[in-house]
């Protein structure tokens, strides 16, 4: 999988949104928010091929947690990165 062009993380106050910064991927009937996790895995995912076990092995790296329990919430995750269409497989 691969994270679609154009889509840029910032950071607001406490919180983190994925917005896109051309005209074409531009909707402003929606607003992609993270948290502070989804936000490390949509940066990892940033730096180029991934798949769920990619971003399981560094979010496990980075945090302690079970590899189990981040296996499902990384794969809700990617699930939903599709439906949104901010990657691709």
């Amino acid at each position: 999988m691969k994270t679609i062009e154009g889509f840029k993380l910032r950071k607001l106050g406490n919180e983190y949104i994925l917005i896109g910064e051309s005209m074409a991927l531009i909707n402003f009937n929606k607003m992609i928010t993270l948290n502070e996790t989804a936000a490390f895995l949509w940066q990892e995912a940033e730096k180029g091929e991934f798949d769920v076990n990619s971003l399981c092995k560094a979010l496990c790296a980075e945090y302690d947690v079970a590899p189990e329990q981040a296996m499902t919430d990384i794969q809700n995750t990617v699930d939903s990165w599709l439906k949104e269409g901010v990657i691709s497989e």
